[in-house]
């Protein structure tokens, strides 16, 4: 029997936002190009996305991936954190 192959659409982004619950939104950048002048310029989306154990602070490199809809903004889930946001030196 075959493996099932995960071809689910991954992001890589910052998160912006956490103050909903099980919920954070992520701002993916993108580079794109202008079809006449081939200036490459850079495009920021967010999207919200389902972090169940409500482990992603602001700030945190996530990478999420598509799923089915879970509400009607979120069509991805947090898959892992890959880089923790710095400390502020004023932060306790």
């Amino acid at each position: 029997m075959q493996e099932r192959i995960n071809r689910r659409k991954a992001l890589t982004g910052v998160v912006v936002s956490d103050k909903s619950s099980k919920t954070i939104v992520v701002a993916v950048d993108t580079f794109k190009k202008d079809p006449l002048y081939q200036k490459r310029f850079k495009s920021t989306k967010k999207f919200a996305a389902h972090d169940e154990k409500e482990e992603a602070q602001m700030g945190d490199i996530v990478k999420i991936v598509g799923t089915r809809p879970l509400s009607k903004t979120k069509f991805f889930r947090l898959e892992k954190i890959r880089q923790r946001a710095k400390e502020g030196k004023g932060s306790e």
